[in-house]
């Protein structure tokens, strides 16, 4: 069996829920079938060695692909033609593009469509290529795969797509996440939060992620508790940088918010590892990875009741109306204010993450492949 896959979303070396995603699951998932051939398609900076197996070949292509114009170029003509040429039984694409001129058979993965519901949150020219061609390649598609059942009904209701067409092969957790001891919490709590204990958010900080309303809620729960508590954000800011800045500017609490900007993984691991507890508040998301790394790192959470983070939480979290600065407000005091609480959310989270690994993600995909061969 010959499969090509799209890896052009590992382009950016610094990489986000998707590039992981794809560099988990394709690693686990070459290594469970040495005897598939696989073509890999990536961008021709592409210099790592996540997919250094026997039964791989990589193929830089040009263009690289960093404007709507030339996605359609490259999706439309490049990739077509290759796929002519290599004729591989299967077209895996990891960012959810396809060929609309291609006969081959194509599965996508398809994270979400927030694009869809929010298209505000996209630079125009993204929006606009993502609304006019993602329901063409949904439709298109031989199956779909995406990660959570939210994301698979949403998928299948908004493109008027049967739900058996689509395939829910989740997440994993990175094993790079563990739980620290009292000397590491220590160290992290001097180097993030000078000293005290604080409510952590990581991610990309873009619309959707709620930081405004997070940030406003922290500063509620301050006034009522009078804590010495601080907010550690951490992550790229995109898109609303000046609106999140007035927002600190304007709070009296101002000192006891820090932004770290994008850490490296070591320090990640502490940030994350000495939190009091992970505090997500996105109002979309298709599946929720830092729910399952606080789980990983034994840090509770607590977390927005919408979309996918309901399925990922389970029991292990506080969940909250994102739209309500009130409640996350309250779910900050409740899980301040009582320590057994925390204990039990810790307990549950050991034991709701083992729902989620790389190797079983790699197998649902795999069977989502299998199902495409009919």
């Amino acid at each position: 069996m010959k499969i090509a896959i799209n890896i052009w979303i590992l382009r950016n070396k610094n990489l986000d829920g998707i590039g992981y995603f794809t560099i988990h699951t394709l690693k686990e998932l070459i290594h469970q079938h040495p005897n598939v051939e696989f073509l890999l398609l990536c961008d021709k900076g592409f210099t790592e060695n996540y997919f250094d197996f026997p039964n791989v070949v990589k193929h830089k292509i040009f263009p690289a692909l960093r404007h709507p114009v030339l996605y359609f170029f490259y999706m439309e003509f490049v990739a077509a033609a290759f796929l002519k040429r290599h004729k591989p039984d299967l077209f895996l694409s990891m960012d959810g593009f396809l060929s609309l001129l291609s006969n081959s058979k194509q599965l996508p993965v398809i994270y979400d469509i927030n694009f869809e519901h929010k298209p505000e949150d996209l630079p125009l020219r993204n929006r606009v290529y993502f609304r006019t061609f993602f329901k063409k390649f949904a439709r298109k598609a031989t199956r779909i795969a995406t990660i959570s059942e939210y994301s698979k009904n949403d998928i299948a209701n908004y493109y008027q797509i049967a739900k058996d067409k689509i395939d829910n092969v989740s997440c994993g957790v990175n094993e790079k996440f563990f739980v620290l001891n009292e000397d590491q919490k220590n160290e992290a709590r001097v180097k993030f939060a000078n000293g005290s204990q604080y409510f952590f958010f990581v991610g990309s900080m873009h619309p959707r992620k709620n930081i405004k309303r997070l940030i406003h809620a922290f500063s509620l729960f301050k006034e009522k508790s009078g804590s010495d508590f601080k907010l550690v954000l951490a992550g790229s800011i995109l898109w609303s940088k000046t609106e999140i800045e007035d927002v600190v500017i304007n709070s009296i609490f101002r000192e006891e918010i820090v932004f770290t900007g994008r850490l490296s993984d070591a320090d990640l691991q502490l940030a994350l590892g000495g939190a009091y507890c992970l505090t997500f508040a996105p109002i979309f998301e298709g599946f929720g990875l830092p729910i399952v790394e606080a789980f990983q790192a034994g840090v509770p959470v607590i977390c927005s009741n919408v979309t996918s983070m309901p399925e990922v939480a389970g029991n292990a979290a506080i969940q909250f109306d994102p739209f309500d600065v009130a409640e996350i407000s309250n779910a900050m005091e409740t899980i301040y204010n009582h320590p057994d609480l925390r204990e039990n959310l810790i307990k549950n989270g050991n034991t709701q993450k083992n729902n989620f690994s790389w190797s079983n993600t790699a197998k649902l995909l795999w069977e989502s492949i299998r199902s495409c061969m009919g």
